[in-house]
């Protein structure tokens, strides 16, 4: 592997391990009792409307019965609200209560300090090279990894 293949594993391998162990930590250190993952899925129910459980589990790329576990264990933590369509019984959904609001945007200000962070240490130009780069690489795994 040449030396710049080498360094870009290296930087893409820390990068996404910094940014896992960072927000466990935010979550640790605010008292919160979710973990990562749960997070996760609070963040794709969303608050817009409620959402099925097929919605949330094709978001989250997980099965049906990982999800159930996880809903199963937000619902116990007060964080989700489980209840059928009224337009067809069969329909499972899925809401954020307000304590799930509440952790997903203190979860969302958390992210948004972590952009604001990086992107004040760049100039323009460097922000629109990192922003067209990162958008190849998911482009890439979307297209590996996705399909």
């Amino acid at each position: 592997m040449n030396q710049s293949k080498i360094i870009l594993n290296e930087l893409l391998v820390d990068l996404f391990h910094d940014i896992l162990e960072i927000e466990e930590k935010s979550l640790r250190e605010s008292g919160s009792d979710l973990t990562i993952t749960e997070m996760h899925t609070i963040h794709a129910v969303g608050e817009e409307r409620p959402r099925t459980m097929t919605e949330v589990s094709r978001d989250l790329n997980i099965t049906m019965g990982t999800l159930t576990t996880g809903v199963d264990k937000l619902i116990k933590k007060g964080y989700l609200v489980r209840k059928r369509s009224e337009e067809d019984k069969r329909v499972v959904l899925v809401e954020l209560t307000e304590k799930g609001i509440e952790a997903r945007r203190m979860h969302d200000s958390f992210h948004q300090d972590m952009i604001s962070s990086v992107i004040e240490a760049l100039d323009d130009g460097e922000e629109e090279v990192l922003i067209q780069a990162l958008n190849k690489l998911i482009g890439f795994f979307d297209e590996k990894y996705r399909s």
